[in-house]
């Protein structure tokens, strides 16, 4: 039995916040929506346009308020060809949050607060 990874899902307080914010510091762009009929949620599907793999946005109509993310030790890994271009954007962007330069890698932040390692492409 094979199982394929499809997308990975994280709720969000402000969807356009949030969209520019994945554009600019990740490059990635939406593929799709869905937004219920009654208003209550926007789904938003983002790609990088090279693998399969998507981050599903899940922004709730009536959860304005930021979501508890505990001790926030999970998190979304993205490999870079251009290591120390991208760290410059994420430190002109202020959300860098973690660094560890032994490991070569290191941490940005998202506007809920969601942790991205960030790691030199292999």
């Amino acid at each position: 039995m094979q199982f394929t990874m499809q997308h990975c899902n994280i709720n969000i307080t402000n969807l356009e916040e949030s969209l520019a914010f994945y554009r600019k510091a990740l490059g990635l762009s939406v593929v799709r929506e869905h937004r219920a009929e009654d208003g209550s949620f926007v789904l938003c599907y983002l790609s990088d346009g090279v693998t399969p793999f998507e981050l599903e946005l899940t922004c709730l109509r009536d959860h304005p308020q930021p979501y508890n993310l505990g001790e926030n030790e999970s998190h979304i890994c993205f490999a870079v060809e251009e290591y120390e271009k991208a760290h410059a954007l994420h430190e002109e962007m202020g959300c860098i949050c973690f660094e560890n330069d032994a490991m070569g890698l290191y941490f940005i932040h998202d506007p809920d607060n969601y942790w991205i390692e960030i790691i030199p492409a292999k």
